[in-house]
């Protein structure tokens, strides 16, 4: 029972009393009858469209609720939609069918014929029969023109509204067609005397006829095309007629070759002059002028190639190298960052950085175009080297730098040597002495690193002869004195060893002074960045990365197990910073050494069992003992400088230079220029220079003779091994320079002398073997020992000095060799 009661809905409680409900109850059952019964008498509601307006509802009473975002809008719109207010209310009530009814009443009314019996005013018949009245006939006519009038009149009423107005009777008027011509003028022929002459017509094939109507047809899109062409004919600044000069273009298709180079001088004279007027607003003058240089131009207008004059083509080069030399500022120019590029500047700051932009993209192009012109060693190969020199050497500071730098030096990665290798060359070593902070030396060296390795050393000697033009000598401090080896500094006051040394006292800082250091240190750094003053610290850091660059080099040669032709070269480089030589290396240096004097030795020798046979071999012995002497003179250079803290015996390199003099005596290129140092550099030492630097060796000696007498110099004459020279070996060495002098030429033979009389004046015991009377000796001079200590000269005498002085056939070689005779302390 309870499960059947869940699904009821229970009856709403009731408050009044049963006979009222009874009473209500009837009362509303009367109500629902009489309504159901008024409802059938009462008529239809009319259609809304059946009525003449329909009401525009108003919703003034009604509240109507306006959010904020509503009333915004119309704050913000509601100016446009102002017209709202001026429409026809009564137009817009208007219903569907009223408006049918007020376009019937509107309607155009047509008029209906009016068709009567009566003859025509032009009629002049006066028959009888027309006159006549016959009732029969008037009636039957009557009749059938009533029922004829009838239908007409039925007609005409009905056939109103679908009648055509006379306006709409008339035919549309087509456009007048032209009359198609049917022939096509013929091209007129100029006779020789200059006459025109007509050729006639010829009939239009149907294939012209349709093309005509299809151009016809079609003005609207022809129209479109050439409004969409009409851009991109816009000529450009760089080629096209602007600034009143002919399109470039235009200049290289004169026939005329000598009118089309002069058009160009001209136009390229006035262009460099617009633009060192105004460089920063001539970007467009820099890109024409760039064109002049191109093999090929290509514009918009001329999508084919036009192919370029040489002679222009260089006038365009050299002229743009001269506009690059003034206009490139004095500082280098990086690319934007995205936080410059998005940040807002003013408005000169925003021109200067495009034109320093444009600047670096024109240049760039330049150097490209010179570089494939060097690459392809076409007719501007040689032009285009000189540009890249000249431009490496008045602005290493700008961009692309390291770009010239390779291509300079890539040029001098071969083994012959031409006027090209020697501007090259030249190049680098204005680059090297012009260098302050040292960044474009390390960059050089790098290059020329990286290059000798890959080419495994078969490269010119003069390639690493530039290399002795480095500052790092000046730089990075002259050679150390003789008591230290390092430089001196100065010298504190010792303090007792019990005494701790004080720490310098630290200045106590505020917060506030602290901040205005660190600004002031920022702002100091910025001034000396301004300044463009070189950070001594920086400078040091660099060139000691140069130097070590370069000592790797040349010690990779040294131990290369093949004498390579770059030996004397990075000989003499070694001897040249000898004094920036890390001690450490000094004995495996020396070792290296002694293993090359030995390797060559050999090779020396068997130079000389082939000498009689043929040329070749004599070179080969010279270019051994020149390579022989350069060991021994490097040897000598190092321990001459930091080396002297060092005790080492070089006895083995002074029996070696003894042992050389013999075989040199028969050298008949001992004057000859040898490949130890570049043609270029020529000079002489001799004696009387003790105290000349090392560099004397590598930037002016040239021969063999140059070598050895500086080898000599070092031995004898020097502050570290001059000193403590035994007389011995003073003498052994004077009596073989004057055999040996006896089989050199005039020059050579005039140094010998002059070093024998040096050593004379500084030994007294020499003095003895000036006389050639008979004394007793204890022993035998044996010539034939290449030791200098066991060839017992002073048993001998100074007896070639004779034969010189009455027999040689120079005056000069008798005249010293007499003064050398007659020579008393």
């Amino acid at each position: 029972m309870a499960s059947n009661l869940k699904g009821k809905r229970t009856a709403p409680s009731s408050q009044t009393s049963s006979k009222k409900r009874k009473l209500n109850d009837g009362k509303q059952k009367n109500m629902k009858a009489s309504k159901g019964k008024g409802k059938d008498k009462e008529p239809k509601k009319e259609k809304l469209a059946d009525r003449g307006k329909i009401p525009i509802p108003d919703f003034d009473d009604v509240d109507v609720e306006v959010s904020d975002q509503d009333i915004a809008v119309l704050e913000e719109f509601g100016g446009a939609a102002s017209f709202l207010n001026r429409l026809d209310r009564n137009g817009i009530m208007q219903s569907k069918k009223e408006m049918q009814r007020l376009h019937e009443l509107t309607k155009p009314v047509r008029k209906t014929e009016v068709h009567d019996d009566l003859p025509s005013i032009d009629s002049h018949d006066e028959d009888g029969d027309s006159w006549s009245s016959n009732m029969e006939d008037d009636a039957t006519d009557m009749s059938g023109d009533e029922d004829f009038s009838d239908d007409d009149a039925f007609s005409d009423a009905s056939d109103d509204s679908d009648k055509e107005m006379p306006y709409e009777t008339i035919p549309r008027k087509q456009r007048a067609d032209s009359s198609e011509p049917t022939e096509v003028q013929r091209l007129p022929i100029k006779l020789a005397n200059g006459k025109i002459l007509q050729t006639g017509t010829k009939p239009m094939t149907t294939a012209t006829k349709t093309r005509r109507r299809e151009d016809a047809e079609e003005p609207e899109d022809s129209e479109s095309e050439e409004e969409e062409e009409a851009p991109r004919r816009v000529e450009d600044v760089a080629t096209g007629a602007r600034f009143g000069r002919p399109a470039v273009v235009d200049v290289l298709q004169t026939k005329s070759r000598k009118a089309r180079v002069e058009m160009a001088k001209e136009q390229i004279a006035t262009i460099c002059q617009d633009i060192l007027a105004d460089p920063e607003n001539s970007l467009g003058l820099l890109r024409r002028l760039h064109t002049f240089a191109l093999q090929t131009v290509t514009t918009p207008a001329n999508p084919e190639p036009v192919p370029n004059d040489p002679i222009i083509r260089k006038l365009a080069v050299l002229s743009q190298l001269a506009i690059f030399k003034d206009i490139i500022p004095g500082y280098r120019i990086r690319a934007l960052t995205e936080a410059e590029k998005a940040e807002k500047v003013s408005q000169i700051v925003a021109r200067t950085r495009d034109w320093e932009q444009g600047l670096v993209t024109v240049y760039q192009s330049y150097l490209r175009l010179l570089e494939k012109e060097l690459k392809s060693r076409g007719e501007l190969a040689d032009i285009a080297l000189h540009c890249m020199c000249t431009l490496l050497t008045e602005v290493t500071h700008f961009n692309f730098r390291v770009n010239l730098m390779t291509c300079i030096v890539t040029r001098l990665s071969k083994k012959s040597w031409d006027k090209t290798s020697e501007l090259c060359f030249k190049s680098l070593v204005d680059v090297f002495r012009a260098d302050l902070t040292g960044e474009a030396s390390l960059e050089v060296v790098r290059l020329i690193n990286r290059m000798v390795r890959e080419r495994h050393f078969k490269v010119h000697p003069n390639v690493l002869s530039c290399l002795l033009h480095l500052r790092l000598r000046t730089e990075l401090g002259v050679r150390a004195s003789s008591t230290h080896a390092d430089k001196p500094e100065q010298r504190q006051q010792r303090q007792p060893r019990h005494m701790k040394a004080k720490k310098p006292e630290q200045v106590h800082l505020s917060k506030k002074a602290k901040k205005a250091y660190k600004e002031q240190k920022e702002i100091d750094k910025e001034l000396r960045e301004a300044g463009a003053e070189v950070d001594k610290e920086e400078r040091k850091t660099i060139q000691t990365e140069t130097l070590k660059l370069l000592f790797a080099l040349y010690f990779r040669i040294l131990k290369n197990p093949t004498p390579t032709p770059l030996l004397p070269a990075a000989l003499s480089g070694i001897s040249r910073f000898a004094h920036l030589v890390n001690i450490d290396f000094f004995k495996d240096l020396m070792n290296v050494l002694k293993d090359l004097i030995a390797m060559e030795e050999e090779f020396a020798s068997e130079s000389a069992a082939e000498l009689e046979s043929t040329t070749g071999s004599a070179s080969a012995f010279h270019q051994a003992i020149a390579r022989q002497l350069m060991c021994i003179v490097t040897a000598f250079e190092l321990l001459s400088g930091q080396g002297e803290a060092l005790n080492m015996d070089l006895s083995d390199f002074i029996k070696r230079l003894y042992a050389m003099l013999l075989p040199l005596s028969f050298s008949s290129e001992i004057d000859a220029h040898s490949s130890v140092s570049p043609p270029s550099t020529l000079g002489t030492t001799g004696p009387d220079h003790p105290s000349q630097s090392s560099s004397s060796l590598s930037a002016t000696s040239s021969t063999v003779t140059d070598i050895l007498f500086r080898a000599l110099n070092l031995i004898f004459f020097s502050r570290t091994f001059g000193t403590s020279a035994p007389p011995w070996r003073s003498a052994a060495f004077g009596k073989r320079l004057l055999m040996a002098s006896l089989h050199w030429p005039s020059p050579a033979a005039l140094r010998a002398l002059d070093f024998v009389s040096s050593l004379v004046a500084k030994d007294p015991k020499l003095e003895a073997m000036l006389s050639t009377e008979d004394r007793i000796f204890n022993g035998v001079y044996r010539p034939d020992v290449d030791d200098p200590q066991l060839c017992h000269p002073f048993e001998s005498s100074f007896w070639e000095l004779h034969a010189l002085h009455t027999q040689h056939w120079d005056p000069r070689v008798r005249a010293e060799a007499g003064k050398l005779l007659n020579f008393k302390s």
